[in-house]
């Protein structure tokens, strides 16, 4: 993690890749609209990401048969625009670039956020800003972290502790500038598309370092029931401070 000081990011854009079905969550609908405190967990979502300051715009990548999404309220929003997403993420993602690209400037500031991450802090936002033009939001790991090896019979055992003050745990907004994105995630897709597990990977395959910038806990993406749970208890946690006045 760095130190240096860059110009806070503005105008910038806000992608959200929804395509996908969160087959983990083993429901019968996409994850992303899932009830969470009374509505889906995507318009949480969205409403945090249209709060964010020097928004420009939202583009959410929807798959083809998305029946759901135009019934959210912030998807009426004049900022918010929409995209047919791919199988995975990636695809979803290089979609709303290359909308991106025919409207706006190369070197404009884009954010990759996961439809599933309602409780992303607006002072972890602000920290993303101020980074360096490519960098994340994660998790500097707490836990020992142990790397795994096949046992026998099937089973699973440890092959070795890793050094745990090397190990960040990816979350998002993903930040880069639209061109560059666009451009090592093309090139990424087409080399090794396995390698390709977010933003700052394609960043990574094609030379670069991106900013880890260290972020709350509660920045958690929603994969399991038990998250949900979590999130609800979080969200009226947050609730009860706005109405006591605290910033949150």
């Amino acid at each position: 993690m760095t130190t240096s000081v860059h110009p806070v990011a503005s105008n910038y854009w806000v992608i959200v890749p929804a395509a996908g079905s969160g087959k983990r969550m083993g429901a019968e609908i996409p994850k992303q609209y899932l009830p969470l405190n009374g509505k889906p967990i995507i318009a949480h979502t969205l409403e945090n990401i249209l709060s964010w300051p020097g928004l420009e715009g939202v583009i959410v990548a929807i798959a083809a048969d998305d029946c759901e999404f135009s019934s959210i309220a912030a998807a009426q929003d004049p900022r918010v625009f929409t995209v047919i997403g791919g199988a995975e993420r990636a695809q979803s993602v290089l979609a709303a670039l290359d909308y991106l690209s025919a409207r706006e400037n190369p070197a404009t500031p884009v954010l990759v956020h996961d439809a599933a991450r309602p409780l992303v802090a607006l002072d972890d936002i602000q920290k993303l800003l101020a980074a360096a033009p490519m960098a994340l939001l994660a998790q500097p790991a707490s836990d020992t972290i142990k790397q795994s090896q096949p046992g026998e019979g099937g089973s699973t055992v440890v092959r070795q502790t890793l050094p745990r003050d090397q190990i960040w745990l990816a979350q998002t907004p993903q930040k880069a500038p639209l061109g560059l994105l666009r451009d090592t995630l093309m090139r990424g897709l087409e080399n090794d598309p396995l390698a390709i597990t977010d933003e700052a990977s394609a960043l990574e395959q094609a030379g670069y370092h991106p900013e880890l910038v260290a972020a709350c806990r509660s920045n958690f993406k929603i994969t399991h029931p038990a998250d949900l749970i979590l999130a609800e208890a979080l969200l009226r946690h947050r609730a009860g401070e706005l109405s006591a006045g605290k910033n949150v």
